[in-house]
């Protein structure tokens, strides 16, 4: 009584029975899903240009950490040299991965509009596709009422060709008993 609540299936989203909705169905699913993908490209590419305004920051931080170092050094401050030259590798660590995550923001982006831009394609295929199934599915249904009215007339003729058949076996069938009473009166 209760075994079936757990042996539960998840429903599978239905199929269309049409082919036309299904290929409908395939292209709003790509059409949606390209525009997912171009929205991620979108967001790299401005993640890209954040990244590039930090690398030209951590470039302008280690030119001045570099200054104010050469003006200790002139001065003879090691306490000063030492904590600007910990800033500098801080600097240059944080230039460093912004660097790399700038390539593969960059990596990323052309990989999402190369993947965005088969996605369109593939859609447009699918456009195409679907207008030619369109066509051919009418032509099939002209086709196919076509030959049901010609089956229909094929029909009717062996309808009539039966009656026909009928009428000679009745035909025949007086000229039996009218040859039979003429026997019988002789």
């Amino acid at each position: 009584m209760f075994f079936g609540l757990w042996n539960r299936k998840k429903k599978e989203p239905s199929r269309p029975a049409d082919p036309l909705a299904a290929l409908d169905q395939l292209i709003e699913n790509l059409e949606r899903q390209g525009a997912q993908v171009r929205k991620s490209a979108a967001t790299l590419l401005a993640l890209k240009g954040d990244l590039t305004r930090a690398v030209e920051r951590y470039t302008r931080r280690l030119e001045d950490i570099a200054s104010r170092h050469t003006t200790a050094e002139g001065r003879g401050d090691t306490r000063a040299m030492a904590v600007l030259r910990k800033d500098s590798e801080q600097a240059e660590s944080l230039l460093a991965s912004t660097r790399d995550s700038l390539e593969r923001a960059d990596a990323d982006g052309k990989l999402l509009l190369e993947a965005a831009a088969e996605l369109g394609d593939r859609v447009l295929e699918l456009r195409r596709e679907r207008e030619s199934a369109s066509a051919r599915i009418t032509v099939g249904g002209i086709v196919t009422e076509a030959m049901r009215e010609r089956v229909a007339r094929f029909e009717q003729a062996l309808v009539v060709d039966a009656a026909r058949d009928e009428v000679e076996r009745a035909h025949a069938l007086a000229d039996i008993y009218r040859e039979e009473l003429k026997e019988q009166e002789r």
